[in-house]
């Protein structure tokens, strides 16, 4: 039994290190990540030195190697975090389905198998679970080694203090004699949220707070990150057309739109040019995020995309967390990003789950009940 010791989790594909500051945020130690690419890997190094990490491909790292560089035992580690590359599974994908990525979640049962965790959290997008060869696959290697499988669920950050709809495949998995279930959800609809006594779904607005305004090419005196993006003059002409907190491509007069959007023609996404509404939580962030052409990413009321700071703070990184790349890497490693508020509220589940069944008295933590 752990005794006056914080619970311990590892990362796999890590990314520039969401999963693990929520995790951190909820009083666990995170002992080791992996990350394959290295610019991401630097990012999660600035903010998180003291993290054993692997810098390479999850195929070439062994587990035992992990368990010796950790001094970890088999069933010692709390938490094992699995967000393996969603693109392999994201309807944004038109290659999805010959991605070879798409196998590297399944890496994870090698480390499950010798690290025997007390608990699995597997997070990716919806697309994973409309995908029954590598998601039966996955399950069913996971309860031959021993472990309890509820049935995946699919959630939107937005019911868990993120101010962004962002749907999510959820899976988790222990060895302990426990029910899983997923965690209740905090915030609701402003319609719903007196109702169910949740909080009221946080807002663009809300992220937003405090931020300097700019114009396009415009950067911040005191903060870096926020810098927004040069457009041309023709992009630029485009965005005036577009109404303030909402519009898309279908508002620009037909000579402003591309040919190929042009006499009605369903072609790409509609969403792009759109902007986002200060008054409800913004669209789904993807590496895209700093582009309105990519999406609906340009401000609700200022003629520009969102500039990274804006994007990390929809995704909930605070402010001091580094990152390292230039302006398409930083906003790609933003967008790939697992919410930090999100996994926190997992990890604050599994925490109190631990500390309900062994009676561990665990270091202290502040953290909010979901159990």
């Amino acid at each position: 039994m752990m005794r006056d010791r914080a619970p311990t989790m590892i990362d796999l594909f890590s990314g520039c290190g969401g999963v693990t500051a929520g995790f951190k945020a909820a009083g666990f130690k995170v002992l080791a990540a992996v990350e394959f690419d290295r610019v991401t890997a630097q990012t999660y190094r600035l903010n998180h030195p003291e993290v054993i990490l692997y810098e390479e491909d999850i195929r070439n790292v062994s587990p035992a190697t992990m368990m010796r560089d950790c001094t970890l035992e088999s069933g010692q580690l709390t938490v094992l975090g699995v967000c393996a590359p969603c693109q392999p599974f994201s309807k944004h994908n038109r290659f999805r389905n010959g991605d070879e990525r798409a196998s590297l979640v399944l890496e994870a049962v090698r480390f499950v198998e010798k690290l025997r965790p007390r608990f699995l959290f597997v997070e990716n997008v919806p697309g994973l679970g409309q995908n029954p060869s590598i998601l039966d696959t996955l399950v069913g290697n996971l309860k031959k080694l021993g472990y309890k499988i509820p049935a995946p669920a699919i959630i939107d950050a937005v019911n868990y203090g993120v101010p962004q709809f962002r749907k999510r495949f959820i899976l988790l998995g222990t060895v302990l004699d426990i029910e899983l279930r997923i965690p209740e959800p905090t915030h609701a609809s402003p319609e719903e949220a007196a109702p169910l006594g949740k909080k009221k779904w946080l807002t663009v607005k809300d992220a937003f707070v405090g931020l300097q305004d700019l114009n396009a090419g415009e950067v911040s005196k005191t903060d870096p990150l926020h810098k927004a993006r040069k457009h041309t003059p023709l992009s630029l002409e485009r965005l005036r057309h577009i109404p303030h907190n909402g519009g898309s491509r279908d508002s620009l007069p037909i000579e402003l739109r591309l040919v190929c959007h042009r006499n009605g023609r369903n072609v790409g996404y509609h969403d792009v040019y759109g902007r986002m509404d200060f008054d409800r939580p913004s669209n789904t962030l993807t590496t895209g995020c700093t582009n309105f052409t990519k999406g609906r990413f340009a401000h609700p009321t200022s003629d520009r995309a969102i500039t990274p700071r804006e994007a990390a703070r929809l995704q909930t990184f605070p402010d001091s967390y580094k990152f390292y790349g230039n302006y398409e890497q930083i906003s790609a490693q933003i967008g790939n990003a697992v919410p930090i508020k999100l996994a926190e509220v997992f990890a604050c589940y599994f925490y109190e789950l631990l500390r309900r069944h062994r009676g561990e008295h665990l270091a202290q933590a502040n953290i909010q009940h979901y159990v």
